[in-house]
């Protein structure tokens, strides 16, 4: 055995540990543990997962692209944001209210008021997306420093731009009065959103859709030959700039509408570009790189940890929480270097 592979071997044992007393802390040790307080896990949880699911939307865009192109896209966050504000700007425009803030009750048409100004905006960031790709991405394929520079400079121009046009107060995206309420989970008396149930779903829907388009059809299949070996794809006559250009519009329009979800979620202001980034980059990182699965077994991961660090450590040391989240990142890497699910490019 190699002192590579007995490190991580190490590393694996040490996350089996770690894994195994967070387990017991939270089921005994802590203050409001599980045994003495259901409800409270019960709704960690189900936060934890919800939230897992709006990661998954975004990420799965950015492993998309970053998979197939090998594009760290950095823009990514920043299109989540521009996809939440165009939603938003339509919304408001439809529902007859200009710039003032609604309310669920002011959005009683589910479509029109809600479902439409989230399409809209992906649509509308994946073709932004598109363009960014054929006219400044496309001349450097292969280059990732210089890919990465470039994205990083659209991003910054954009960022600002936005914060020209909306401003800095923090804004929301009214959910329609259908989704505002509660259901009773039937499971220690929970009363959940029914908002978040539907990000669930709809991220369970998204993943669905995507497995069976890398998975059935002709266009999936070249991205995934196109993973594992893009140059003989291009001998065998395929036409990968047009593979590249689906998949980064498909990428954009995930980014843009997980902006239309993030801004019914919680807020939308600047700043939350780069969070979601980040989210996005550790989600891919955790599951690997261009693998789907992984990024739906990521994002569970960052948002379990995420939740139950923030309910269950001492409330001395919650501001604290997100550091196990960078934890998790460092034992998965070093237990498997290529991520939960990667392969080696």
């Amino acid at each position: 055995m190699t002192w590579s592979q007995a490190g991580r071997w190490a590393a694996a044992v040490a996350g089996v540990v770690a894994l195994g007393f967070l387990a017991v802390w939270v089921f005994f040790l802590a203050d409001n543990a599980a045994t003495k307080d259901w409800y409270t896990f019960v709704l960690t949880f189900m936060n934890g997962i919800t939230l897992a699911a709006l990661y998954f939307i975004v990420a799965s865009g950015f492993t998309l692209i970053f998979g197939l192109m090998r594009v760290v896209n950095m823009a990514h966050g920043t299109f989540f944001l521009l996809g939440g504000y165009v939603a938003l700007t339509l919304q408001r425009h439809w529902v007859g209210k200009g710039d003032i803030g609604l309310q669920s009750s002011d959005v009683d048409r589910f479509w029109i008021e809600w479902v439409f100004p989230l399409l809209i905006g992906g649509l509308v960031v994946g073709v932004i997306g598109l363009g960014m790709q054929q006219t400044l991405l496309r001349w450097n394929q292969g280059q990732e420093l210089r890919q990465a520079l470039i994205t990083i400079a659209f991003s910054i121009i954009v960022a600002d731009l936005m914060l020209s046009h909306w401003g800095g107060v923090a804004k929301d995206i009214a959910i329609p009065l259908k989704l505002d309420r509660f259901v009773n989970l039937r499971i220690e008396s929970v009363q959940y959103s029914v908002f978040r149930l539907f990000i669930l779903f709809f991220a369970v829907g998204v993943g669905l859709l995507l497995w069976l388009w890398l998975k059935k059809t002709r266009t999936g299949m070249v991205i995934r030959a196109g993973v594992d070996d893009r140059a003989m794809v291009q001998a065998l006559g395929i036409n990968i700039q047009i593979t590249f250009a689906i998949a980064f519009f498909v990428g954009s329009f995930l980014a843009g509408l997980g902006g239309g979800f993030g801004g019914s979620f919680g807020t939308l202001a600047p700043g939350l570009d780069g969070q979601f980034l980040l989210n996005s980059l550790v989600v891919v990182i955790i599951g690997g790189m261009g693998s789907l699965g992984g990024a739906a077994i990521g994002a569970l991961l960052y948002g379990m940890v995420g939740n139950f660090a923030a309910t269950y450590l001492p409330s001395d040391y919650n501001p604290y929480s997100i550091i196990f989240t960078f934890v998790l990142l460092a034992v998965v890497l070093a237990a498997r270097p290529l991520g939960l699910f990667g392969r080696p490019a």
